[in-house]
Order: C-alpha cells, then sequence, then structure tokens
C-alpha cells in the first residue's frame, strides 16, 4: 500500500466536498474545483476526513493510489488557501505590468507580449519585475507559470530572462579574448 496514499485528507471547516462514484467537487472560500478520479481507486468521507483506498490489489490500483490521494490534497488546500507562484524579471528594459485581467510583458522583443490569464488564475506584479501567478488549481497556477517563464527563459552566459524565485541558473563563462 503507498505511504503516501494511505495518509488521511483532513478537510477545513470552511470546505465542502461531494462525492459521486469518482467524481468528486470541492467548493470553498477560493473558489470550485471538479474532477474525476482515475480508475482502480475508491473515496470514501468521514466526518471532515477523506481517504482514498485502491479498487483491488492490481498493480494498476497500487499506482493511482498514492496520484488520486496527492490530486484531492491539492484541490482541499487550493479551495481552502489557495496556490501561487512567483516569478522575477531579470534585465535591463524587462518589465511587467497588468492592465485590466491581461499581463503585458516587455522582455526585449519588438512588441510586448500579452497574455491573458483562464478562469481561475490571477496575475500580479510587485514593482515592475515580480510576477505573481495565483489561484485555487494547482496544475493550472504551475501551467500558466511556465507560459509566463517561456516568454524569456532565463540564458546562462548574463543570467537575463524570466526565472522562478529560488531558482539557480547554471551559468557559463563566456568566450575569452585572444592573448
Amino acid at each position: 500500500m503507498s505511504r503516501i496514499g494511505k495518509a488521511p485528507i483532513p478537510i477545513p471547516d470552511n470546505v465542502t466536498v461531494q462525492l459521486a462514484g469518482l467524481s468528486v467537487t470541492v467548493k470553498g472560500p477560493k473558489g470550485e474545483l471538479h474532477r474525476i478520479l482515475p480508475d482502480g481507486v475508491s473515496v470514501s468521507q468521514d466526518g471532515n476526513v477523506l481517504q482514498v483506498n485502491p479498487a483491488s490489489n492490481a498493480r494498476l490500483s497500487r499506482e493511482r493510489h498514492g496520484l488520486s490521494r496527492t490530486l484531492l490534497a491539492n484541490m482541499v488546500e487550493g479551495v481552502s488557501q489557495g496556490f501561487s507562484r512567483k516569478l522575477e524579471i531579470i534585465g535591463v528594459g524587462y518589465r511587467a505590468q497588468v492592465q485590466g485581467q491581461k499581463l503585458v510583458v516587455s522582455a526585449g522583443y519588438s512588441h510586448p507580449v500579452e497574455m491573458l490569464p483562464p478562469e481561475g488564475v490571477t496575475f500580479a506584479v510587485e514593482n515592475n519585475t515580480t510576477v505573481i501567478v495565483s489561484g485555487a488549481d494547482k496544475e493550472l497556477v504551475g501551467n500558466e507559470a511556465a507560459k509566463v517563464r517561456a516568454i524569456r527563459p532565463p540564458e546562462p552566459y548574463k543570467g537575463k530572462g524570466i526565472k522562478y524565485e529560488g531558482e539557480r541558473i547554471l551559468r557559463k563563462v563566456g568566450k575569452t579574448g585572444k592573448k
């Protein structure tokens, strides 16, 4: 049995969970999330605790046990507290701003890059060089943060570009002049 999968998921007081077979809906102060869990697992609710169990002892059920528990735990945490990713913009003249809902990034191209967030994700900018992507769905927040980073990934020589907060950029030495 999976060590991760057998851990119970506590449900906070301000979160409601509705189970219908493998379909799970979680509602909380940060929003509502819906997911259909993979085959091979069963979910049960006992008071303020969710428990995920493998449906059988087959390999497929055991493989999906920990995954399903983690997906459910992320849903519960997302609707109660939310998730966020911070990105840092490094480079002369590189900056970001929020216009309405869309994020506008100037990253050395001839035109600024505009991004519209999907439903459930918000962009915020601190001091023109820090972008915060936040929302209730961990997967969606991570994907949007990756799309922002892909506008101008950090380069290894000067470190210019958009990187995650705390990300280490492996630096390379440049060319040396002839002697």
